[in-house]
Order: structure tokens, then C-alpha cells, then sequence
């Protein structure tokens, strides 16, 4: 069957006009939103809503039925409504739309935070006058979902992951496409705003062939619920419409799924086919190696390798104080501070989720200029701000920084769970490491104006093996 020909009772979104009447559209889910809800004090189009005063609900989902034409749905109604309904399907899913209203899109201003569209008009579907069911019907299911692996943009227009770091922060802010393998998955973490709203973030690691390891990072459910089915190395992304940021707490690019961003996963292209291809036979040399031994800034700590004591990371970075390369390592020392029954304010900081700045506690916004005055509203995540002492038989480096994710690991806790411990379980925890022999991975970066003249990131801490700590003393004193 032809994907332009329109199946029985439905009109094909190529031929959708506001005048049709009555129009039954059909397609497969390439895009969702989550639901947002605000108070309706104008109501201006009463075909949607006709309660005006009261609260209006609200989601968009895109969906798609032949190669070249898709189409955003907006939907609006009462709470248990748009719930219901946006409970009803998912991304990936085939539906029918039986009777939405057909209105001609404001390109510029529409297209600014929602997918961009090959049709003049969107799609409005209220409670009153439309439905929106899954399809049932086997071979319109079987035909919609072989559109599901098409990329809404030209397949060859996408920046590969080596160019995006290579442009550096000239691309910050800029949306682009990428196609990339997954490498890794992250659990979803929750956190409250500073308005006390829920929200949540998940960290996918991507790679192709010119970098190992780039994160993506996503915020709204949908997108969550979505990446939670990608398989590592298995899954190949083409992201039309991601965000680029300079994300300036680990000094490193990163991309956002944004409203806009429409994620074809396994497309069927050739270079998507190429980079599957690359995936296996990486996996297969070696190349990749367990994706939780990426530390926090995105280097994988295999690649660490330099035993130093604390005296010769000392003289080393003295030696390359006026350098601006970093000194990585790994040291074998024993914790001698780290304060876990201090008060959760001078263990946890509040930071914006969108670019890992501190937030102002006073003012409740970013410290970053670029980020307050963007009028976005500030989210804040609880990140872990330690500091510990590390000792060996040379000396000791002093206040150490173990935040973020390497904190975490460390731990076993996010710092959402930390604050939920009893004082009991605190301390115990401290006892676990404290005055404990650990094998150190760590990124050491010249700081002139410090009393040590270095800044000292722990990027791994846990305990040592008495057998690998030997050898390497062994291997240091020969």
C-alpha cells in the first residue's frame, strides 16, 4: 500500500484544510510533551474550553503518517481529562484522532518551542468534540510504525559529536541534530524547585566515532519514559532539534531534549546502519569499556593510570603551575576527614539543574549571570559539596572537593537520600571511609590564589585492595 494513500475513514495530514469537516486522522507517536496546567482567564477558542476562570490543562504530541508529513497535536481540557488521555498512549504508539479541530499554526511563534512541521496547520483536540484512541487495526499499526524509524530532518544533516566539542561554546544555545549510539542510561533523579514544584533529570551517554563518551540530558517525564527503552550500544539516536549548552560545571558540551526535539530511534538510514555497525565492532575491541567507569567530567577512569603519592602530586603540579592541562591520577590514601554528621547546609548545595551553578540561597536564582537573565524560572537540584583530606605517608592533600556523581558513587546515596538518614546511619557511613585505606582517582587543576596552590577534584573513592595497593608501593619503590 501507498504511504500517501489515505486508509478508510481517515484523511491523510497532506490533505488536512480547516475547512474539512468532521476529519478522522490517523499516525504513529513521534513526540510528547508533558502535561502543564495554568489558570484559564481568556478563553479564546470556545470549541476547546468553555469554563473560563477555571484551570485549563494542557499537552502536545506530534504525530506522523507518511514519510514527509507530520503534524503537532495540541490537547486541552480538564485535569482528569488531558490526564486520562496522555495516559492512554506513549511515544511509539499508532492512534486515532476521530473529529480535532483544524487551525492554521503561527509559524514563528509556534515553531519556537514545539516541533517544526512540513504542514501549515496543528491539530486542537478537547474533550467535548474529539478522541483520541490506539489503533487496533493490524496493518494500518504495522504500516504507521515502519514510520517511526524515518527521521523528521534529512538524515545526512547532523553534526557528529566530535564537531559539536570541537565548536565549543560557539554552539551554545544553538539547536542542532546529532545521530549518536547510546552508551549508557541513567536512572531518573528527582528534585524540587525553588517555587516547591517536583521535577526530574536523566543522563543518557552518547558516542559515535569521534567521541567516546557526550552526555544528553532529559527533564520532562515523556522523554525519561522513553530513554528508559533504549538498549546500550544496541540504540542508535537521530535527535532532530536538540539543544546545545556549554554546561560550565564540567567544563564540557552538552545536549537537552527540549520541547522541540523529535528523537527517531533506529533510524533507517545509512549512516545510522554505519554507526550500529561501529557500536558492535567497538564493543568487540574493547573500546568500550563498563559506562560507569566514566567519572563525573566524562573521562573514563581506565584511561587514569598515573600512581602518584601526595608529595609527588605535589611537585608535579608545582612543576605545571602556570600549564592549562590537568594532572589526572590515582593516589593510595587514607581518608582522614570527612564531616557526614556536619549539618546537611554545609554538606548539600542547592544548584540550578540547567547549568550547575550554585543557587543564590538569599535570592533563590543562579549565581550565572547568563543563566538568571534568561527569565527562565531557576530549578534547583540537591548536589553533594564535601570536602575531604587524603593522607598518605608523604603528607596530606587538604580539603579535596567530592561532589556531584562521584559523590554519589561513593556513598551509594543521592543527596536527596542522604538527607532522609538517620544521624545513626550518617555517622555510620563516615566510619566506613574515615581513617580507611582508598584507591583515589583524581583530577588535579593549578589554583594560585589557594594555600596550596592546586585544586584537587575527586572523580572515584572507594576502599582499596590491600593486595593492589602493595604492588603499586612495590612498583613506586623500584
Amino acid at each position: 500500500m501507498s504511504f500517501n494513500a489515505p486508509l478508510q475513514n481517515c484523511i491523510s495530514i497532506s490533505d488536512l484544510h480547516p475547512s474539512t469537516t468532521h476529519p478522522n486522522v490517523e499516525g504513529v507517536v513521534i513526540g510528547k510533551t508533558d502535561i502543564k496546567g495554568f489558570p484559564d482567564r481568556k478563553s479564546c477558542v470556545q470549541y476547546i474550553f468553555s469554563d473560563i476562570g477555571s484551570e485549563r490543562h494542557t499537552f502536545r504530541f506530534t504525530i506522523k503518517d507518511s514519510p514527509d508529513h507530520f503534524i503537532n497535536v495540541f490537547s486541552w481540557g480538564r485535569e482528569n481529562f488531558i490526564r486520562a488521555l496522555s495516559d492512554s498512549f506513549r511515544i511509539g504508539d499508532c492512534v486515532v484522532i476521530e473529529n480535532p479541530l483544524i487551525v492554521t499554526k503561527d509559524v514563528e511563534k509556534e515553531e519556537q518551542f514545539n516541533p517544526s512541521t512540513p504542514s501549515f496547520y496543528k491539530l486542537l483536540v478537547s474533550e467535548n468534540h474529539s478522541t483520541v484512541r490506539v489503533c487496533s487495526d493490524i496493518e494500518r499499526e504495522t504500516r504507521l510504525l515502519s514510520l517511526f524509524h524515518l527521521p523528521v530532518k534529512d538524515s545526512q544533516d547532523f553534526y557528529p559529536l566530535g564537531d559539536i566539542i570541537a565548536n565549543g561554546q560557539s554552539l551554545d544555545g544553538k539547536v542542532i541534530n546529532i545521530l549518536a549510539a547510546v552508551r549508557s542510561v541513567g536512572g531518573p533523579k528527582y528534585f524540587t524547585t525553588a517555587d516547591r514544584r517536583k521535577g526530574q533529570r536523566c543522563e543518557v551517554k552518547l558516542f559515535d566515532e569521534t567521541v567516546p563518551s557526550f552526555p544528553l540530558i532529559c527533564w520532562d517525564n515523556e522523554a525519561i519514559h522513553l530513554a528508559q527503552t533504549w538498549i546500550p550500544i544496541e540504540t542508535v539516536l537521530f535527535i532532530a532539534d536538540a539543544r546545545i549548552t556549554f554546561d560550565r560545571f564540567r567544563h564540557s558540551m552538552a545536549a537537552t531534549v527540549t520541547s522541540k526535539t523529535i528523537i527517531t530511534v533506529n533510524p533507517d538510514t545509512r549512516e545510522a546502519n554505519l554507526l550500529f555497525n561501529y557500536a558492535g565492532e567497538f564493543v568487540k575491541t574493547g573500546g568500550l569499556d563498563d559506562p560507569d567507569d566514566l567519572a563525573a567530567d566524562g573521562v573514563n577512569l581506565d584511561s587514569i593510570v598515573d600512581v602518584f603519592t601526595v608529595h609527588q602530586l605535589k611537585l608535579r603540579a608545582h612543576e605545571n603551575l602556570d600549564g592549562p592541562d590537568s594532572i589526572y591520577g590515582i593516589t593510595y590514601a587514607f581518608v582522614t576527614t570527612m564531616n557526614l554528621d556536619s549539618s546537611c547546609s554545609k554538606l548539600i548545595r542547592n544548584r540550578c539543574a540547567r547549568c550547575m551553578f550554585l543557587i543564590n540561597e538569599e535570592t533563590q536564582s543562579c549565581s550565572s549571570i547568563t543563566c538568571s537573565e534568561s527569565g527562565n524560572p531557576t530549578e534547583a537540584i540537591a548536589s553533594f559539596d564535601l570536602l575531604v583530606d587524603l593522607t598518605d605517608h608523604t603528607g596530606t592533600l587538604k580539603s579535596c572537593n567530592l561532589s556531584g556523581t562521584a559523590a554519589e558513587k561513593t556513598l551509594g546515596c543521592t543527596a536527596e537520600e542522604f538527607i532522609c538518614l538517620t544521624e545513626g546511619q550518617k555517622t555510620a557511613l563516615k566510619w566506613k571511609f574515615l581513617l580507611e585505606r582508598c584507591k583515589v582517582y583524581h583530577k588535579v587543576l593549578p589554583a594560585p590564589n589557594s594555600r596550596s596552590g592546586l585544586r584537587v577534584n575527586v572523580l572515584s573513592c572507594t576502599l582499596a585492595d590491600p593486595v593492589e595497593t602493595g604492588q603499586s608501593f612495590s612498583r613506586s619503590a623500584m
